[in-house]
This record gives C-alpha cells, sequence and structure tokens, in this order.
C-alpha cells in the first residue's frame, strides 16, 4: 500500500481520493450487472453515467473523516472494508446533493450542468414527447434517491466484524434521516419571510442538521466506532463534528458569495441568485443600516443578478461587517472543536490527520 494513500499531513490526497472512487466504482459495477441480468441495464445507462460523473468529483470530506477516526483509534490503515463504509458516506453525500440541486432549481454542479439539467437535455437531444424539464427534475428525484438506497447497501455489505456493524448502524440510520431533516428545515427556512432573528434561528438549526451532523460528526463516530473508540469518547466525537461541520459550513456560504467561479465551480454570487437565508445573510439582515437592508432586498433572490449587481450585494455585505462577524463565527467553532481532539486518546498519526482535515474543510477556495 502506497505511503501516500494515508499520509497524515495531508489526508485529501489525489490518491485518497481516488481509493474512495475504487470502492465506489466496484460497488457500481455490482448494481450495473444485477441490472442487467434484470434486463434493464441498457435502459438504466444515463443514469449510472450520472453516477459516475459526480462520484469521480468531490473532495471526499466525509470519507477522510470517517477513516481519520478509524485510524486514529484502531492506530492501523483501513482495510477495503473500512474503506467501504466510507465510501457509502460519500454515495449519501451525491445523493443529498442531486436533490438539492432540484429543490434550488441549480444549473451547475462540479463544473458540468446538474443532472436535472443533463437529463433534460437528454429529454432535448432525443427530441423525446412530454416536458423536457418535468423530465429532468422526476429523473434526478429518483436518481437522489436510488443513490440513498445504494449508500446503505454499500455500509451494510461492508466485510466488516458483526460487533462493528452492529455499533455503527444506527449512527448510519442518524445519519440518513438527519441530512433529509436538515432538507427540509433548510426548504422551511427558505419559505418564511425576510426576518433578521428568524434567519439567523433557522439557519443555526439548518447548520446543525444538514451539514453538521453529516459532513463531520456521524463520519467521525462511525470511523471512531470502527476502530474500536468508547461510547464516552464517540460522544465527544459528536460535539467535536458539530462545531468542525458548522465552520465547514460557514466556509461554504461565505464561498457561495465570495467565492472564486473558476475554483467553487458555480457562477459568481449563486447562493444571492438563490436567496439563501444563510448565517451570513442573517447577520447583514441585522446589522445593516434601513436603505442598505431595503437595497440588499432587492437583490438577494433576484434570479438574474448581473455581475454588478453581485458586487454590490457583496460591498453591502462588507460595509455592515456580517462577512466579518462570519469569518469570527468559523475560528470560535474551530477552536472549540480543536481542544476536544488532544483529549480522545488519538494515535499520533490520526490526531494529525482529523487536524489536517479541520484545515483543509475552514481553508478552503472552493
Amino acid at each position: 500500500m502506497s505511503a501516500t494513500l494515508f499520509d497524515h499531513h495531508h489526508p485529501l490526497t489525489q490518491e485518497f481520493s481516488e481509493a474512495i472512487y475504487t470502492s465506489l466504482e466496484s460497488f457500481l459495477e455490482t448494481q450495473r450487472q444485477s441490472l442487467e441480468v434484470a434486463g434493464v441495464g441498457a435502459s438504466m445507462e444515463p443514469l449510472f453515467n450520472q453516477v459516475l460523473h459526480y462520484a469521480q468529483g468531490g473532495k471526499r470530506i466525509r470519507s477522510a473523516f470517517c477513516v481519520w477516526a478509524y485510524l486514529g483509534f484502531s492506530g492501523q490503515d483501513p482495510d477495503s472494508a473500512v474503506m467501504d463504509v466510507a465510501a457509502s458516506l460519500d454515495l449519501l453525500h451525491i445523493s443529498a446533493l442531486v436533490h438539492d440541486d432540484v429543490i434550488d432549481r441549480s444549473q451547475t454542479r462540479r463544473g458540468g450542468p446538474t443532472a436535472h439539467r443533463w437529463f433534460a437535455e437528454e429529454h432535448t437531444r432525443n427530441a423525446w414527447s412530454s416536458d423536457a424539464d418535468h423530465y429532468g427534475m422526476s429523473a434526478s428525484i429518483l436518481l437522489g434517491d436510488l443513490l440513498a438506497m445504494w449508500s446503505v447497501a454499500l455500509m451494510e455489505q461492508a466485510a466488516i466484524p458483526s460487533a462493528s456493524a452492529h455499533k455503527i448502524r444506527p449512527l448510519g440510520e442518524a445519519v440518513r434521516s438527519e441530512v433529509l431533516v436538515g432538507q427540509y428545515l433548510d426548504l422551511l427556512a427558505e419559505s418564511r419571510p425576510l426576518d433578521a432573528d428568524r434567519v439567523l434561528a433557522d439557519a443555526r438549526l439548518v447548520l446543525d442538521y444538514k451539514t453538521a451532523k453529516y459532513t463531520v460528526a456521524r463520519p467521525t463516530q462511525i470511523g471512531g466506532a470502527l476502530g474500536g473508540a468508547s461510547d464516552e469518547a464517540l460522544d465527544q466525537l459528536g460535539v467535536f463534528g458539530a462545531h468542525i461541520g458548522r465552520a465547514f459550513q460557514l466556509r461554504d456560504d461565505v464561498l457561495g458569495v465570495f467565492g472564486d467561479p473558476e475554483l467553487t465551480g458555480k457562477p459568481s454570487g449563486d447562493d444571492l441568485r438563490c436567496g439563501k437565508k444563510t448565517i451570513l445573510v442573517g447577520y447583514a439582515l441585522r446589522d445593516m443600516s434601513a436603505p442598505a437592508r431595503q437595497e440588499f432586498f432587492t437583490l438577494l433572490g433576484k434570479a438574474h443578478l448581473s455581475e454588478a449587481e453581485v458586487n454590490r450585494a457583496r460591498g453591502l455585505l462588507l460595509d455592515c461587517g456580517a462577512l466579518e462577524r462570519t469569518e469570527q463565527e468559523i475560528a470560535q467553532e474551530v477552536q472549540a472543536g480543536m481542544v476536544i481532539l488532544p483529549t480522545l486518546g488519538l494515535s499520533d498519526r490520526g490526531l494529525e490527520g482529523l487536524s489536517q482535515l479541520v484545515t483543509a474543510c475552514v481553508e478552503r477556495q472552493s
């Protein structure tokens, strides 16, 4: 096994990403063969193409937190079974992305069209009957559902000891429920009237359920459970993960407004066009002057926001201090999470790997 595959100084190497993809590819090939035996393989080919497109990209954050927590408690490099469990979390993430893009009506993902746009374009290319956009949305909903079910299957089929399987099963069930709860809470928050206190309260709830739990808290707990962590350590991993997961999403909120589209793979200011009610926006609504707030209202959620309007909205967020306060909150969450790590009895490699993962989460540009 290559020494760079589990490099505690660089826990998100290309080699690690490829190893997760190998687990996904092997599992998905098994699913493809099953469908071919059932006689529907050819019809499902476009769907598999989309699955593989999504599976080849991404940062593997969730898989990495699982692997490095395992390594930290077990003191051993993970075998293929542990990698399968870690890969199942990436499959769940892809499912959430597909559904999110439908809900948000996003047009791009990972430098290409979102799944529902791709399916709609395929419908148009083939001159099929019925409505192309409806077909695209419907196919993507089914794709997201199928990916969620496959994430369960990949975790359940991993060749881990029965005691470990028993320990991670409730954690897997929790993370799958929590991400769906988070998506609904997000939808609910986006539908409510703009009010600073409400936006901040809703955004914090969404932060925990839609991101913090399934991005960091549950993956580290699952990895820790596989590695033999005690129940007390698993509880502390949950607290650590909640803090770091919040910081991760807050960074995502900042990038959704201020990120470079060449790095994020999404149009500049896309979150402004979608009208996302993030903590960044909540701070702005709370702290802006009345004239600035009124102007910001005219920009937030405007679907065809020009580049000049994006820049103006950014300026308003900077002027009222919303970006500065969000950055301060990111730093506070990271500090609160990092205090916990040295108390868990992790191996030196595991501690360093998880620490480097935290840095990658909060200092990323995409």
